[in-house]
């Protein structure tokens, strides 16, 4: 008799076949615009191109996935990988919704949680982004506005601060050495700017598992 399918099969299954389906359409849009103008690459220029870049998101993806699905589940990861913008906007909705429902990432209800969060914030964002697109125009001298450009700046930060709240005091040990890490790698690194906080946050994440692992050994959690 077969066994019926579960919840997270059907999870996994959905999931590969819009994840393969998303890879595909995004292949799809420059090879359009290619035929359509008549303005197709220069091969070699391209695969060099590729070769000098590629092994780092390769090696940045890999490191993605073992670092975002145990915080986000299989249905949040999956969702987050198709539409994007984990670090700065999905992990934090999951990791917030989670901590209010007083849930685990690692059980069946934090799965649950974290799915739903992630979805609504995807559908937020589509809908934030269609009504910035029709309003662009009008809103543009307001949004350039020098008085609001400080408060821009410090939307992110403010946005991990109040999360880095919450789980520092819970675990003020074990973030003592990811957050000397970041500092010093911040402040004697400048060239980590804004274009690496995507690749920073896995890193972290791996970091910090270890020096935990660590301390865990040698009794000081």
């Amino acid at each position: 008799m077969k066994k019926p399918a579960t919840y997270l099969d059907s999870v996994h299954r959905d999931g590969r076949v819009w994840g393969l389906l998303l890879a595909f359409l995004i292949l799809c849009f420059p090879v359009a615009v290619s035929v359509l103008y008549g303005a197709m690459p220069d091969w070699g220029a391209l695969w060099s191109g590729l070769l000098a870049t590629a092994p780092m998101y390769w090696a940045v993806g890999i490191v993605e996935i073992f670092t975002y699905v145990p915080m986000l589940g299989a249905g949040g990861a999956y969702l987050s990988f198709v539409t994007g913008n984990i670090s700065n906007l999905k992990l934090p909705c999951a990791l917030d919704a989670m901590e209010r429902a007083g849930v685990k990432s690692n059980s069946e209800e934090g799965e649950i949680i974290s799915t739903i969060a992630i979805a609504v914030s995807s559908i937020v964002t589509t809908l934030i982004v269609i009504v910035g697109v029709i309003l662009i125009v009008p809103l543009t001298p307001i949004l350039e506005a020098p008085a609001l450009e400080p408060a821009f700046d410090q939307m992110l930060p403010a946005l991990f601060g109040g999360l880095a709240v919450v789980f520092v005091s819970k675990n003020w040990k074990i973030s003592i050495a990811p957050i000397i890490l970041m500092l010093v790698l911040f402040v004697f690194v400048p060239a980590l700017g804004r274009d690496q906080v995507g690749i920073m946050v896995p890193v972290g994440v791996l970091f910090t598992l270890v020096v935990s692992r660590i301390m865990y050994k040698k009794g000081l959690l």
